[in-house]
């Protein structure tokens, strides 16, 4: 069995176009466990008795875990082999998904919520996986592959979570997965080379020095609230979107949601192309245009007569636009953060995801809140100026502050 290079060798490492093809693929297959819920918190609360006000506690339990796992467990990659860390999370994953559908009450499903996120990390061990692999000159790029296939992942969960719950039940969805990880781990299993981190500091260590990285990074501190910002309206936005579209102003069917989202998906196209972008070095104008393009996403449907075609329309062409900025603005982050150092990537990429994820939750939370209490109204207007917020934040960023923390990396 082959192996990546060690951290500090000298060796120039390289990634096949198959790999990185299967790298992708499991980032999507096991990112997508994050949000095959969000479309069916009506028939999954309607099951367990919850009300609309709390329904977006089902997917916030899942970000909470997923959190939680990547402060957690994703430094582990930094401590122990990654291969055998990554097909043990993906088989814990499986067990977890079939939890959720055999628990009798909301409580339960709560918690196996909670451990689905906790055991997805695994996708986050994948990512400076790859990164490790890939030469410095293409690392973007490489990443920017890999998490394409994450954020498609995420994004055709939706529909297809919507069209087999059309056709079988929510329940179908949480089998078929399941089995989908199982098969998963055991390709990974046979095809993944070893690697193995080099030095290997205590686990006690490893989570005091993410307190000290947090202090000592502008970058990262920065690059994870922007991204915060940005993946609070993505939940917010796909939280509260199936009930609108569900609701009296248009009154779509599970199967016509399904296609929304199936639209919504060409978004995911930005992660590739934000990659090569990194790597020319035109980070800073394409942060601030991702922001920009977010924040406009949603009020243009008040363009047209709520209800109607035309508003059907821009609402496709908002949730575009808005996965557009989000995959984006990640992959930019991600280049960033990874410039800081290959025996931290791990623990960088950890307290990075973690940080946008609690604002993922946040936004889930308080998008199914804000509809319940409010309407359309208040979520569009919410989604609008969270990414304004974050640009200006932006705007106070030195011009060289990456450039410098590369070098002092170097």
């Amino acid at each position: 069995m082959t192996s990546i290079p060690r951290s500090g060798s000298v060796e120039e490492p390289s990634i096949s176009p198959g790999l990185t093809l299967l790298l992708a693929s499991a980032c999507g297959l096991i990112a997508a466990n994050l949000y095959y819920a969000q479309p069916l918190i009506g028939p999954i609360s309607a099951s367990l008795g919850m009300s609309v006000e709390t329904a977006g506690m089902i997917v916030m339990a899942t970000q909470l875990g997923y959190g939680a796992g990547l402060l957690l467990i994703v430094p582990l990659a930094d401590l122990f082999e990654n291969r055998t860390l990554i097909v043990t999370m993906v088989l814990l994953v499986a067990a977890s998904l079939i939890l959720a559908v055999l628990v009798p009450s909301a409580a339960l499903f709560m918690v196996s919520a909670l451990a689905i996120g906790l055991c997805s990390v695994a996708v986050q061990i994948l990512v400076p996986y790859a990164a490790h692999m890939a030469p410095a000159a293409k690392r973007g790029q490489v990443v920017g592959n890999v998490m394409s296939g994450l954020m498609f992942g995420i994004m055709l969960a939706r529909p297809v979570s919507s069209f087999l719950t059309e056709l079988m039940s929510w329940q179908a969805v949480y089998y078929l997965s399941s089995a989908v990880m199982v098969l998963l781990a055991l390709t990974l299993r046979r095809v993944l080379p070893q690697r193995i981190p080099h030095p290997k500091p205590r686990y006690r260590d490893l989570l005091a020095s993410m307190h000290r990285l947090v202090l000592t990074q502008p970058i990262l501190r920065r690059r994870a609230l922007y991204q915060a910002a940005m993946f609070g309206v993505f939940s917010l936005f796909w939280t509260t979107v199936p009930l609108y579209l569900s609701g009296p102003a248009f009154r779509l069917s599970h199967g016509e949601i399904a296609l929304f989202a199936l639209a919504g998906a060409a978004g995911a196209v930005a992660a590739p192309i934000a990659g090569r972008i990194a790597d020319k070095g035109w980070s800073r104008p394409a942060t601030a245009f991702a922001m920009l393009l977010a924040s406009v996403s949603f009020p243009m449907v008040f363009l047209a007569p709520e209800g109607s075609s035309w508003a059907l329309g821009l609402l496709v062409l908002g949730a575009v636009l808005i996965d557009f900025g989000v995959s984006a603005n990640v992959i930019i982050g991600q280049r960033a953060i990874f410039t800081l150092g290959a025996d931290i990537r791990a623990r960088l990429n950890g307290l990075y995801m973690a940080t946008f994820f609690f604002g993922g939750a946040f936004g889930s939370a308080v998008g199914a809140w804000a509809y319940a209490e409010a309407g359309w109204s208040a979520v569009v207007w919410g989604g609008a100026i969270a990414p304004l917020l974050a640009l200006a934040y932006f705007a106070t960023e030195h011009p060289d502050l990456m450039r410098e923390a590369a070098q002092e990396a170097a």
